[in-house]
């Protein structure tokens, strides 16, 4: 990128947009100046035409409606093809975004539409009647949060000769629900969510040709939630053959709920929100009757459970399936940020009036939120071993470290609840790399800019999603919108990195050819450190010594659905 060049001039309107008025008045603004990229991309679909908009080389198409609304009886059950349209439909804007509230301060906006399966794809304009490789991303935010229209995925396309989708997918207790008296109507049950990524991507495989892309060389990738959703289509028997690579970032093992647990939970919110108890078809007739607003009062951990050890959609226990082959075997790129936990201890500290340093007491009650007993609040058993505060006190004491906060963080990413710990991924990794190809890295540029507002003394590291933004410019965290151009050597990284995600989508190795930078990991191998100062490579031994593997490997039950 040169600096007087109009892409570095798109970048910075586009950061000015994003920080002064966040990712809605991007929509906003490409919908109302549709003009200036000039109408003239129309593509035929399964369901009918759509005409998208095509500027500087980039065919952009937003809005494109792949299932049929889930609402009215469809609500709760899995996705349907979108009725046809007549006429053109104009692919100039971004869909409603999922039904959420602002669980964070990187949610999407608060949200009631469930009408709101759409998806926005990004293909050279000179794609048409070409082949290139696909990619589908699935966006993050827990499964309760979230939406694509962060994402652009226009140096991806560009820079990566390939077709980008990005879409939207149901959340929180519209996405992942578990009833008794839903689940006993005969279909597929629990995980809409899924559903609904397994459904985009057989719309793609359906469709994307007519874009450029090749419907026989697909890569789904996603990071966080979104890695989560990967992992669940890597497992599931119902995306067999529908993809050829995938990418995950940020979470390689999906946390299964188990059934019980999640149909206990799913009975306590159909009672709260009025609607009873057990398997009648008057419980379920209530529950889709209920306003999409009360719907989102109730969602909660409590409440929720995604993910769900249903058995068709996904198994009983995920480290059984990777053992055994059960799953698809396809190219894998899979990593994690070296500080993963940063975001995580945040958002205690972002939440306070004033703000102002974590405490050592905050930290001990973390540990014993967490590890005392039980796998945190609305997480499914079982718990963690007896002992295991104090035994994460001693091997993780505060002289240690130069803050409570980096106490916290270290913990957090090593092994923390969530399934994107850093000793997860790496057990999860050495299982899977005896059985399909695995490209393992770390991302550690510590200087990765933040998108969070000032915090006293708070250091972000290479944080939970700070990686994000150096694949999909200026990323910004949802409504905060505090958005930072990367600097030279930041965009030198990116460049690499898109690259390599380039190569991989191609041909199933980041390197394009041979075993460098970045070598095939194989079992107890080599990961790639990606970071500011050049590509190197490091030992699955020095992995585990940075994250204290030994240490959580007793604690962790790998077995577990509830890990």
């Amino acid at each position: 990128m040169t600096e007087g060049g109009p892409t570095f001039w798109r970048l910075v309107v586009t950061a000015m947009l994003i920080g002064c008025f966040g990712a809605q008045t991007i929509e906003r603004a490409r919908a109302k100046n549709g003009s200036e990229y000039g109408y003239s991309s129309i593509v035929q679909t399964t369901q009918g035409r759509v005409q998208g908009v095509t500027k500087n080389g980039l065919a952009e198409f937003f809005g494109i409606p792949y299932a049929a609304p889930p609402i009215g009886s469809l609500r709760w059950r899995p996705p349907v093809a979108h009725a046809p349209w007549r006429g053109v439909l104009r692919a100039t804007a971004f869909g409603p975004t999922c039904a959420q509230i602002e669980n964070s301060p990187f949610s999407g906006p608060t949200s009631t539409s469930e009408d709101c399966l759409y998806l926005n794809i990004f293909a050279p304009a000179a794609a048409k009647n070409k082949k290139l490789p696909v990619i589908l991303w699935s966006h993050g935010g827990g499964d309760f949060e979230g939406e694509s229209n962060d994402y652009d995925g226009s140096k991806l396309a560009l820079q990566g000769h390939a077709v980008i989708v990005t879409f939207n997918y149901r959340l929180n207790l519209f996405g992942f629900l578990a009833s008794p008296a839903l689940d006993h109507e005969g279909h597929l049950f629990g995980n809409y969510g899924i559903l609904d990524n397994q459904f985009a991507l057989r719309w793609v495989h359906d469709n994307i040709a007519a874009f450029g892309g090749d419907p026989t060389n697909i890569t789904i990738a996603g990071q966080s939630a979104g890695a989560t959703n990967v992992g669940a289509e890597v497992l599931s028997p119902l995306d067999k053959g529908l993809f050829t690579r995938a990418i995950l970032e940020s979470g390689a093992m999906p946390t299964l709920t188990p059934l019980s647990f999640a149909e206990a939970k799913g009975v306590a919110f159909s009672v709260a929100a009025g609607c009873g108890a057990g398997t009648a078809s008057a419980v379920a007739a209530c529950l889709r009757k209920l306003p999409a607003a009360k719907i989102l009062s109730f969602a909660r951990p409590s409440f929720m459970a995604n993910n769900i050890a249903d058995g068709a959609i996904l198994p009983k226990v995920v480290i059984d399936a990777f053992e055994s082959g059960k799953f698809n075997h396809v190219p894998l790129m899979i990593g994690n940020v070296e500080n993963e936990g940063a975001y995580f201890v945040a958002l205690p500290e972002y939440s306070e009036t004033p703000r102002k340093p974590l405490t050592e007491a905050q930290f001990q009650a973390y540990l014993k939120a967490t590890y005392g007993g039980n796998a945190g609040p609305g997480y499914s058993p079982p718990a963690y071993p007896a002992g295991t505060v104090a035994a994460v006190n001693a091997h993780y004491p505060l002289t240690a470290y130069s803050s409570p906060q980096m106490q916290w963080v270290a913990v957090e990413t090593d092994g923390g609840r969530l399934n994107l710990s850093a000793c997860k991924l790496r057990h999860v990794v050495n299982i899977l790399a005896a059985q399909t190809p695995v490209y393992a890295y770390e991302f550690r540029d510590k200087t990765a800019p933040s998108y969070w507002p000032s915090m006293p003394g708070f250091q972000f590291l290479a944080y939970h999603t700070g990686d994000i933004q150096y694949y999909w410019p200026l990323y910004h965290g949802g409504r905060l919108g505090q958005s930072h151009l990367l600097s030279g050597a930041q965009q030198k990284l990116s460049d690499t990195l898109v690259n390599a995600w380039a190569n991989f989508a191609q041909s199933g190795n980041p390197n394009g050819q041979g075993d460098k930078p970045w070598p095939r990991y194989m079992r107890n191998g080599r990961y790639l450190d990606q970071d500011i100062d050049g590509l190197s490579t490091f030992s699955d031994a020095q992995f585990s010594k940075a994250h204290q593997c030994a240490f959580w490997d007793k604690v962790i039950v790998y077995k577990s659905t509830a890990q």
